[in-house]
């Protein structure tokens, strides 16, 4: 069964956006996007908010297109996905997983 996940999130006090950012293209993007489970997986850095001058409230968000959610939670935890899951914890504040289905 196919799924997107949307993941919001801004970066901890202390987290350089260069960092996160190096990290996110070198080990996060190509990771995840190496599982099976995974159709595609995008990371996006925020700009503003149409017709608004109020800052975003998040920095950052990803899109997860997953083929299958079985296969993906059995990836997941899998050790090198714990290792790049702690990793983005140890970065990231205020972070919300939102779940979605097509209409």
């Amino acid at each position: 069964m196919a799924a997107k996940i949307l993941a919001l999130f801004n970066l901890k006090p202390g987290t350089s956006v260069e960092d996160y950012e190096n990290w996110a293209r070198t080990v996060d993007i190509p990771t995840v996007n190496g599982l099976k489970s995974i159709e595609k997986f995008e990371v996006f850095k925020t700009t503003g908010l149409l017709f608004s001058e109020d800052k975003p409230p998040y920095q950052y968000f990803e899109t997860i297109d997953i083929l299958d959610m079985d296969r993906f939670g059995e990836e997941a935890g899998s050790e090198t996905m714990q290792k790049v899951a702690a990793e983005f914890q140890g970065m990231v504040d205020d972070l919300v997983f939102i779940t979605t289905e097509p209409l």
